[in-house]
């Protein structure tokens, strides 16, 4: 924790780039799990390096497809899912994954289209939600932010969740999307690269940096 503010980064592929999310003070560190994103890891290469990595919770980034897969990633050793899915999902499939991933193991992040709104159907059945930018085919790592006032707002009407906020975040506008959206935890990955899938030390100390104030 940083300054009071849950940070959680995001994307990572090696465990080099994990000890120094580690070593700026993260308390999450992500792991995209997605075959289509740029930072995608397998489960075996996680397995792989697992040992080498920093005694911090560790969450398995999916895009959710069926319960199959689900299931595998429950079983890969992860100490949280986060799942990425259409906000119009029908809430009896939503509801059949706290059957396969318990509320406190299941972060839920649903892409909610500009000009929808967020379904508060979700709400009982995961204690972490996570807000990303939407993008019609991409599924987080875009660098786009998202709207902090919306955040704001959900964060204030529904209390129960933990809210995390994701999109575009990185050293120059992470004090004024905190001002912004009143988030206490934050997900950053793209904003502190020097590409894809590859952290930038320095933008890491300086989103640290950031987030103390400096």
């Amino acid at each position: 924790m940083i300054n009071g503010i849950n940070l959680k980064i995001c994307g990572l592929t090696s465990a080099a780039d994990a000890h120094a999310a580690a070593g700026i003070g993260a308390d999450f560190l992500g792991f995209v799990l997605h075959p289509a994103s740029p930072r995608h890891v397998t489960i075996e290469r996680f397995h792989e390096w697992r040992g080498e990595l920093p005694a911090l919770p560790k969450v398995g980034v999916m895009v959710y497809s069926d319960i199959d897969a689900l299931a595998r990633v429950r079983d890969a050793g992860f100490d949280f899912i986060q799942l990425h899915f259409p906000n119009e999902t029908p809430f009896f499939e939503a509801a059949s994954w706290t059957e396969i991933v318990s509320h406190e193991k299941l972060w839920l992040a649903p892409r909610v289209p500009p000009g929808r709104e967020f379904d508060p159907c979700f709400v009982p059945l995961a204690d972490t939600f996570l807000l990303d930018s939407y993008h019609p085919t991409q599924h987080g790592g875009t660098g786009a932010t998202g709207d902090w006032a919306a955040f704001a707002w959900l964060q204030g009407k529904f209390k129960r969740p933990r809210w995390v906020l994701a999109g575009g975040l990185k050293p120059e506008n992470i004090r004024s999307a905190l001002a912004q959206s009143q988030a206490q935890f934050v997900d950053v990955n793209s904003g502190v690269e020097s590409a894809p899938g590859v952290k930038d030390p320095a933008k890491l100390a300086a989103l640290a940096a950031a987030l103390r104030g400096g």
